[in-house]
């Protein structure tokens, strides 16, 4: 398969699973969610969907120079395994959350996705230091987001 293709279907699949969780549980943003006491540092709501965009945009090019690259080893599907199962939490997440409107199970599946985060970058780095690299600030991110969703637990 031609690299451009790799490329373009890596960068789809997180791009629509972010769409699928953003359709599923968009309702909720203007009704249940704006109804919650926030912290302080909870970011305004416009600036989710391109910090998500982008971030599943570094995502999946993380994704390609994993599958361009020309090694092949066990280890690879290690790496495989993490990445989707990471992105699969993160989906859950925003179900969790949103969808079923439980933070305290939505928290759960996010230190899950944390570590699953971390392990994602541990294995891509055996492959690509850019796939590794690509994928820390959306550890950082989500670490952020945990915080907050550990705040809105919290206060509500």
């Amino acid at each position: 398969m031609k690299p451009i293709f790799k490329l373009l279907i890596s960068i789809s699949i997180p791009l629509a699973v972010g769409a699928l969780s953003g359709y599923l549980t968009s309702s909720a943003i203007n009704g249940w969610y704006a109804t919650l006491n926030k912290p302080s540092f909870n970011p305004p709501n416009y600036l989710f969907g391109p910090v998500w965009t982008t971030l599943y945009i570094m995502m999946g090019i993380a994704c390609f120079l994993v599958w361009n690259s020309k090694s092949v080893s066990e280890n690879k599907n290690k790496a495989y395994l993490f990445y989707w199962v990471q992105l699969f939490l993160n989906f859950m997440w925003s179900i969790s959350f949103f969808y079923f409107q439980n933070p305290a199970l939505a928290l759960v599946v996010i230190v899950l996705m944390l570590i699953t985060i971390a392990g994602t970058i541990f294995w891509f780095r055996k492959f690509s230091l850019v796939s590794a690299w690509l994928l820390v600030p959306y550890i950082c991110w989500v670490t952020f987001a945990t915080a907050l969703n550990f705040e809105l637990l919290r206060l509500n």
